[in-house]
């Protein structure tokens, strides 16, 4: 009875590996995170927070409407159910009490989303030629020319960006291949493959500055940057500061949407930005395609005034 019981808790742990395996270590930590703050919120009003209910779980959200956005409610929701999953617990998520309440909040806080802003062509030009001018730093200024052209170009997530290694790439005529093992919306692992040609202008070609830092560092083997994905925010930021920008506007994620967003502006099909990206709905691509067409297709063009 015994061996039972034991093998049955050896597959209760195996269960709870695969289930936190199937999720990306970054999302899993960013679950756990909102986990805890749901955590003390039932410590402090003595509820219970593992299982719990829909009502408390309404109540939480109320609570966190005062200080957060919309889609941090949202992504709470999800954390919360995700850590039920995984600790073998079910719970309601659409329960009305939840979802009525969320469509309340929503009419009174609104659900736009503010992004990074996108580090567009001329501003991209400008930060290259400032860590040109600028990094005293041989090594960095190489290797962040580098991850800022190949991260705008490739329309990179930062988390994607810093795990290319020196296996991932296949240099060809035409530029460059990149094998990317897993991303937010591959987390089974199929892999998807970049392709960023060279470009004529030598100064600002991604696959002449990757080939700059390989030879000088001699990378024969591991990761090419050798950063954290937080610091591909802050070494964008470094440089747009010396170059005259609204530095704290930018981020990690200024890359993926500048690149998007002067796709669009350039007139490149959805589907095509979709393909370097990776996106597998059309929902973000199209809000870089709105914002890409604010003044472009804008009504007043035509209004003599």
């Amino acid at each position: 009875m015994n061996d039972v019981i034991s093998d049955i808790k050896k597959l209760e742990i195996e269960t709870i590996k695969n289930l936190k395996n199937s999720k990306a270590n970054n999302t899993v930590r960013a679950y756990e995170s909102d986990f805890k703050d749901f955590s003390i919120f039932c410590i402090r009003n003595n509820m219970q927070s593992l299982p719990t209910e829909p009502k408390i779980l309404s109540l939480y959200i109320t609570h966190l409407s005062k200080v957060c956005k919309y889609s941090t409610l949202k992504r709470r929701i999800a954390s919360i159910k995700v850590v039920h999953k995984i600790k073998g617990h079910y719970l309601d998520s659409k329960h009305p009490i939840i979802m009525e309440n969320l469509l309340g909040i929503k009419r009174i806080i609104g659900s736009y989303q503010k992004s990074k802003k996108p580090l567009l062509i001329n501003d991209l030009k400008l930060i290259i030629n400032v860590i040109d001018k600028f990094e005293e730093n041989n090594y960095k200024k190489i290797r962040n020319k580098s991850l800022i052209l190949l991260g705008f170009s490739g329309g990179f997530r930062r988390s994607e960006l810093v795990n290319i290694e020196k296996d991932d790439l296949e240099f060809v005529k035409e530029g460059l291949k990149i094998f990317i093992k897993r991303s937010k919306t591959d987390q089974s692992g199929e892999g998807s493959i970049k392709a960023i040609p060279y470009f004529k202008n030598e100064d600002y070609c991604p696959v002449r500055k990757l080939k700059d830092l390989i030879n000088y560092k001699n990378i024969n083997g591991g990761k090419i940057y050798q950063i954290s994905d937080k610091s591909v925010s802050l070494i964008i930021k470094k440089y747009a500061k010396i170059a005259g920008l609204e530095y704290e506007k930018y981020g990690g994620h200024s890359l993926r949407s500048g690149f998007a967003t002067s796709a669009a502006d350039a007139g490149v099909e959805e589907r095509n930005i979709m393909a370097m990206t990776g996106h597998k709905t059309t929902q973000m691509v199209r809000r870089y395609i709105n914002e890409a067409n604010l003044f472009k297709n804008n009504a007043l063009n035509n209004l003599k005034i």
